[in-house]
Protein backbone atom coordinates (compact mmCIF):
# COMPACT_ATOMS: atom_id res chain seq x y z
CA UNK A 1 0.00 0.00 0.00
CA UNK A 2 2.34 2.48 1.55
CA UNK A 3 6.04 1.36 1.73
CA UNK A 4 6.29 3.89 4.82
CA UNK A 5 3.29 4.56 6.35
CA UNK A 6 2.65 8.01 7.44
CA UNK A 7 1.71 8.74 11.42
CA UNK A 8 -0.72 11.71 10.45
CA UNK A 9 -2.67 10.12 7.04
CA UNK A 10 -1.33 10.30 3.34
CA UNK A 11 -1.81 13.92 1.78
CA UNK A 12 -3.45 14.03 -1.65
CA UNK A 13 -5.39 16.86 -4.03
CA UNK A 14 -8.33 16.73 -6.10
CA UNK A 15 -8.22 17.94 -9.56
CA UNK A 16 -10.04 18.02 -12.64
CA UNK A 17 -9.88 18.47 -16.53
CA UNK A 18 -13.53 19.29 -17.66
CA UNK A 19 -14.70 17.36 -14.93
CA UNK A 20 -12.91 14.37 -15.66
CA UNK A 21 -11.65 14.26 -12.01
CA UNK A 22 -8.17 12.47 -10.21
CA UNK A 23 -6.61 12.41 -6.69
CA UNK A 24 -2.84 12.99 -6.78
CA UNK A 25 -0.55 11.69 -4.63
CA UNK A 26 2.26 13.69 -4.28
CA UNK A 27 5.33 10.86 -3.53
CA UNK A 28 8.34 12.83 -4.51
CA UNK A 29 9.63 12.68 -0.69
CA UNK A 30 8.69 9.23 -0.53
CA UNK A 31 7.26 6.04 -2.27
CA UNK A 32 4.09 5.50 -2.49
CA UNK A 33 2.50 2.04 -4.00
CA UNK A 34 -1.10 2.20 -3.57
CA UNK A 35 -2.31 -1.40 -3.95
CA UNK A 36 -5.82 -2.23 -6.40
CA UNK A 37 -8.10 -2.67 -3.12
CA UNK A 38 -6.50 0.50 -1.51
CA UNK A 39 -7.55 2.33 -5.20
CA UNK A 40 -10.62 1.12 -5.59
CA UNK A 41 -11.62 2.45 -2.07
CA UNK A 42 -10.71 5.90 -2.50
CA UNK A 43 -12.55 6.01 -6.13
CA UNK A 44 -15.58 4.86 -3.80
CA UNK A 45 -17.44 8.38 -4.20
CA UNK A 46 -19.24 7.35 -0.81
CA UNK A 47 -16.86 6.18 1.31
CA UNK A 48 -13.86 7.27 -0.24
CA UNK A 49 -13.39 10.43 -2.31
CA UNK A 50 -14.19 8.72 -5.47
CA UNK A 51 -12.31 9.75 -9.11
CA UNK A 52 -12.25 8.33 -12.46
CA UNK A 53 -8.01 8.09 -12.23
CA UNK A 54 -5.53 8.17 -9.53
CA UNK A 55 -2.02 9.58 -10.06
CA UNK A 56 1.17 9.76 -8.25
CA UNK A 57 3.67 11.96 -8.39
CA UNK A 58 7.50 10.62 -8.13
CA UNK A 59 10.90 12.18 -8.10
CA UNK A 60 12.70 11.34 -11.42
CA UNK A 61 15.98 12.41 -12.26
CA UNK A 62 16.33 12.79 -15.64
CA UNK A 63 12.62 14.54 -15.53
CA UNK A 64 10.10 17.47 -13.65
CA UNK A 65 8.41 13.87 -12.63
CA UNK A 66 7.81 11.16 -13.10
CA UNK A 67 3.46 10.08 -13.28
CA UNK A 68 2.22 7.26 -12.29
CA UNK A 69 -2.01 6.09 -13.35
CA UNK A 70 -4.68 3.57 -12.59
CA UNK A 71 -8.45 3.45 -13.04
CA UNK A 72 -11.07 3.23 -10.86
CA UNK A 73 -10.50 -0.36 -10.93
CA UNK A 74 -7.39 -0.30 -8.92
CA UNK A 75 -5.97 -1.73 -12.61
CA UNK A 76 -3.25 0.51 -13.75
CA UNK A 77 -3.27 2.53 -16.49
CA UNK A 78 0.05 3.86 -19.38
CA UNK A 79 -1.59 6.82 -19.46
CA UNK A 80 -4.11 9.77 -18.20
CA UNK A 81 -3.65 13.32 -20.59
CA UNK A 82 -5.98 15.34 -17.96
CA UNK A 83 -4.49 14.01 -15.38
CA UNK A 84 -1.11 14.97 -17.23
CA UNK A 85 -2.06 18.14 -18.10
CA UNK A 86 -3.63 18.94 -14.08
CA UNK A 87 -0.12 17.70 -12.69
CA UNK A 88 1.63 20.04 -15.08
CA UNK A 89 -0.24 23.04 -14.25
CA UNK A 90 0.03 22.05 -10.56
CA UNK A 91 4.53 21.81 -11.22
CA UNK A 92 4.13 24.74 -14.11
CA UNK A 93 2.68 26.94 -10.79
CA UNK A 94 5.18 25.60 -8.25
CA UNK A 95 8.36 25.64 -10.21
CA UNK A 96 7.57 28.68 -11.95
CA UNK A 97 8.72 26.87 -15.26
CA UNK A 98 7.04 27.84 -18.78
CA UNK A 99 7.89 24.24 -19.92
CA UNK A 100 7.97 20.63 -18.19
CA UNK A 101 9.45 17.32 -19.12
CA UNK A 102 7.20 14.22 -17.42
CA UNK A 103 7.83 10.76 -17.75
CA UNK A 104 4.94 7.82 -17.45
CA UNK A 105 4.83 4.37 -19.19
CA UNK A 106 3.88 6.15 -22.48
CA UNK A 107 7.61 7.93 -22.45
CA UNK A 108 8.40 11.44 -22.25
CA UNK A 109 6.06 14.14 -22.37
CA UNK A 110 6.77 18.02 -23.14
CA UNK A 111 4.39 20.18 -21.05
CA UNK A 112 3.87 23.91 -21.69
CA UNK A 113 1.97 26.99 -19.98
CA UNK A 114 -0.15 28.01 -22.86
CA UNK A 115 -0.96 31.22 -21.20
CA UNK A 116 -4.80 32.61 -19.80
CA UNK A 117 -4.49 29.64 -17.37
CA UNK A 118 -4.22 26.98 -20.20
CA UNK A 119 -1.51 24.04 -20.20
CA UNK A 120 -0.67 22.22 -23.15
CA UNK A 121 0.57 18.63 -23.02
CA UNK A 122 1.92 16.24 -25.97
CA UNK A 123 0.61 13.45 -25.45
CA UNK A 124 3.53 11.47 -28.05
CA UNK A 125 3.05 10.13 -31.66
CA UNK A 126 -0.48 7.96 -31.74
CA UNK A 127 0.48 4.10 -32.35
CA UNK A 128 -0.99 2.69 -35.77
CA UNK A 129 0.38 -0.28 -36.17
CA UNK A 130 -2.24 -3.33 -35.01
CA UNK A 131 0.07 -5.31 -32.55
CA UNK A 132 1.05 -2.08 -30.71
CA UNK A 133 -2.02 -0.62 -30.17
CA UNK A 134 -2.91 -3.88 -29.01
CA UNK A 135 -5.14 -5.60 -31.17
CA UNK A 136 -5.59 -9.30 -31.03
CA UNK A 137 -5.86 -10.44 -34.59
CA UNK A 138 -3.89 -8.90 -38.06
CA UNK A 139 -6.55 -5.99 -38.99
CA UNK A 140 -6.97 -2.94 -40.41
CA UNK A 141 -7.04 -0.54 -37.98
CA UNK A 142 -8.83 2.11 -39.91
CA UNK A 143 -11.80 -0.22 -40.45
CA UNK A 144 -11.94 -2.27 -37.72
CA UNK A 145 -14.57 -5.73 -38.67
CA UNK A 146 -16.75 -4.66 -36.32
CA UNK A 147 -20.73 -3.20 -36.54
CA UNK A 148 -20.41 0.45 -37.08
CA UNK A 149 -17.05 0.39 -38.99
CA UNK A 150 -14.49 1.65 -36.14
CA UNK A 151 -11.45 3.06 -35.93
CA UNK A 152 -8.59 1.83 -33.26
CA UNK A 153 -5.75 4.05 -32.44
CA UNK A 154 -3.12 3.71 -29.53
CA UNK A 155 -2.14 6.53 -27.10
CA UNK A 156 -0.57 4.77 -25.14
CA UNK A 157 -3.82 2.59 -24.24
CA UNK A 158 -6.32 1.80 -26.62
CA UNK A 159 -8.78 3.34 -28.09
CA UNK A 160 -12.09 2.20 -30.36
CA UNK A 161 -13.67 5.46 -31.99
CA UNK A 162 -16.83 4.98 -33.83
CA UNK A 163 -17.72 8.00 -35.33
CA UNK A 164 -22.30 7.90 -35.91
CA UNK A 165 -24.79 10.19 -36.88
CA UNK A 166 -25.53 11.60 -33.19
CA UNK A 167 -23.41 10.51 -29.97
CA UNK A 168 -26.13 12.22 -28.10
CA UNK A 169 -28.78 8.93 -28.93
CA UNK A 170 -25.86 6.23 -28.34
CA UNK A 171 -26.79 4.39 -25.14
CA UNK A 172 -23.61 4.53 -24.07
CA UNK A 173 -23.80 3.02 -20.57
CA UNK A 174 -24.74 -0.37 -22.58
CA UNK A 175 -22.50 0.22 -25.75
CA UNK A 176 -19.31 1.02 -23.83
CA UNK A 177 -18.70 -1.55 -21.76
CA UNK A 178 -20.45 -4.46 -24.80
CA UNK A 179 -17.14 -3.16 -26.54
CA UNK A 180 -14.32 -2.90 -24.24
CA UNK A 181 -14.19 -6.33 -23.71
CA UNK A 182 -14.60 -7.42 -26.72
CA UNK A 183 -11.74 -10.31 -27.93
CA UNK A 184 -10.38 -7.81 -30.61
CA UNK A 185 -9.03 -5.94 -27.72
CA UNK A 186 -6.62 -8.50 -25.35
CA UNK A 187 -6.36 -4.86 -22.96
CA UNK A 188 -9.56 -4.25 -23.17
CA UNK A 189 -10.12 -0.60 -25.03
CA UNK A 190 -11.73 2.56 -24.46
CA UNK A 191 -14.65 3.10 -26.76
CA UNK A 192 -15.54 6.79 -27.79
CA UNK A 193 -18.84 7.30 -30.28
CA UNK A 194 -18.11 10.66 -32.42
CA UNK A 195 -19.83 13.13 -34.26
CA UNK A 196 -18.96 16.22 -36.36
CA UNK A 197 -20.09 19.40 -34.90
CA UNK A 198 -19.13 21.75 -37.38
CA UNK A 199 -15.47 22.49 -39.30
CA UNK A 200 -12.69 20.76 -37.37
CA UNK A 201 -14.90 20.20 -34.40
CA UNK A 202 -15.74 16.97 -32.98
CA UNK A 203 -18.84 15.88 -30.25
CA UNK A 204 -17.33 13.31 -28.51
CA UNK A 205 -18.68 11.04 -25.84
CA UNK A 206 -16.33 8.60 -23.66
CA UNK A 207 -16.67 5.44 -22.19
CA UNK A 208 -13.45 4.91 -20.03
CA UNK A 209 -11.65 1.18 -19.36
CA UNK A 210 -11.46 0.50 -15.92
CA UNK A 211 -13.48 3.66 -15.62
CA UNK A 212 -17.37 3.65 -17.01
CA UNK A 213 -18.25 6.95 -18.21
CA UNK A 214 -16.41 10.42 -18.03
CA UNK A 215 -16.95 13.95 -18.59
CA UNK A 216 -13.90 13.91 -20.56
CA UNK A 217 -10.49 12.05 -21.80
CA UNK A 218 -7.38 13.58 -22.88
CA UNK A 219 -6.43 10.79 -24.63
CA UNK A 220 -9.59 9.91 -25.81
CA UNK A 221 -9.64 13.50 -27.32
CA UNK A 222 -6.12 12.47 -28.80
CA UNK A 223 -7.34 9.51 -30.37
CA UNK A 224 -10.45 10.61 -32.18
CA UNK A 225 -8.79 13.68 -33.45
CA UNK A 226 -6.05 11.71 -34.85
CA UNK A 227 -8.91 9.09 -36.42
CA UNK A 228 -10.91 11.49 -37.61
CA UNK A 229 -7.98 12.82 -39.58
CA UNK A 230 -7.07 9.20 -41.08
CA UNK A 231 -10.86 9.57 -41.95
CA UNK A 232 -10.31 12.37 -44.05
CA UNK A 233 -13.15 13.99 -41.72
CA UNK A 234 -11.39 16.91 -40.46
CA UNK A 235 -7.64 18.35 -40.98
CA UNK A 236 -5.35 17.33 -38.05
CA UNK A 237 -6.23 20.49 -35.70
CA UNK A 238 -9.37 20.60 -34.21
CA UNK A 239 -12.02 21.04 -31.21
CA UNK A 240 -13.30 18.48 -29.31
CA UNK A 241 -16.33 18.98 -27.22
CA UNK A 242 -16.87 17.04 -24.34
CA UNK A 243 -19.60 16.75 -21.75
CA UNK A 244 -17.49 18.62 -19.47
CA UNK A 245 -16.37 21.29 -21.52
CA UNK A 246 -13.43 21.13 -25.07
CA UNK A 247 -10.14 20.62 -25.66
CA UNK A 248 -8.12 22.19 -28.86
CA UNK A 249 -6.16 18.81 -30.04
CA UNK A 250 -3.29 19.50 -32.84
CA UNK A 251 -1.78 16.35 -34.72
CA UNK A 252 1.69 17.78 -35.13
CA UNK A 253 5.20 16.23 -36.69
CA UNK A 254 6.41 15.82 -33.24
CA UNK A 255 3.39 14.33 -31.48
CA UNK A 256 -0.17 15.13 -30.61
CA UNK A 257 -0.72 18.18 -28.51
CA UNK A 258 -3.79 18.64 -25.92
CA UNK A 259 -4.57 21.98 -24.73
CA UNK A 260 -7.17 23.05 -21.95
CA UNK A 261 -8.09 24.07 -18.97
CA UNK A 262 -7.84 22.61 -15.22
CA UNK A 263 -8.58 22.80 -12.01
CA UNK A 264 -6.80 22.19 -8.33
CA UNK A 265 -10.28 22.00 -6.27
CA UNK A 266 -8.86 20.82 -2.09
CA UNK A 267 -6.23 19.36 -0.71
CA UNK A 268 -6.84 16.90 2.05
CA UNK A 269 -5.60 13.84 4.40
CA UNK A 270 -6.18 10.24 4.03
CA UNK A 271 -6.63 9.19 7.88
CA UNK A 272 -4.56 6.47 8.74
CA UNK A 273 -7.66 4.47 9.36
CA UNK A 274 -8.88 4.88 6.14
CA UNK A 275 -5.66 2.96 4.90
CA UNK A 276 -5.63 0.46 7.08
CA UNK A 277 -9.18 -0.13 6.31
CA UNK A 278 -8.73 -0.38 2.42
Amino acid sequence: MVETPPQNGLPFMKMHGLGNDFVVIDARAGAVRPAPALVAAIADRHRGVGFDQLAVIEAAQDADARLTFYNADGSPSATCGNATRCIARHLIDETGKAELTLVTERGRLAARDAGGGRTSVNMGQPVLDWQAIPLAEAVDPDHLPLAGDPVATGMGNPHCTFFVPDAEAVDLATFGPAHETLPLFPARTNVQVVHPAGPDRLRMRVWERGTGITLASGSSSCAVAVAAARRGLTGRRVTVELDGGSLDIDWRADGVWMTGETMHVFDGVFTPAFLESA
